[in-house]
């Protein structure tokens, strides 16, 4: 995805949270980057997945944040591997003490 378009997708997912638009935006990246390196149309992962074209599509392009459950299962059809993480953070939150 070119930067461009990352930025957009980011923006469209500020939404949620300022902070975080870029790890939802990534994860879209991502999922797309997987999807057509593997040559799968998105009606072909959806199929894959159990759920779809529309709601792969929606992610792709940030219309809405991905659930858990729908990553993983999206992971297992591109054999790939989820990884999440909690993590301290760095840099206390804005507006916190």
């Amino acid at each position: 995805m070119k930067s461009e378009a990352f930025g957009r997708l980011r923006e469209r997912l500020a939404h949620v949270d300022p902070d975080q638009g870029w790890f939802f935006a990534r994860i879209a990246e991502r999922v797309a980057e997987q999807r057509r390196a593997r040559d799968l149309s998105q009606a072909e992962l959806a199929e894959l997945t159990g759920t779809t074209q529309s709601a792969i599509a929606r992610l792709e392009s940030g219309g809405r944040p991905p659930r858990i459950d729908t990553l993983l299962r999206i992971a297992e059809a591109l054999d790939c591997e989820l990884i999440l993480e909690l993590r301290p953070r760095t840099r206390p939150r804005r507006g916190s003490k």
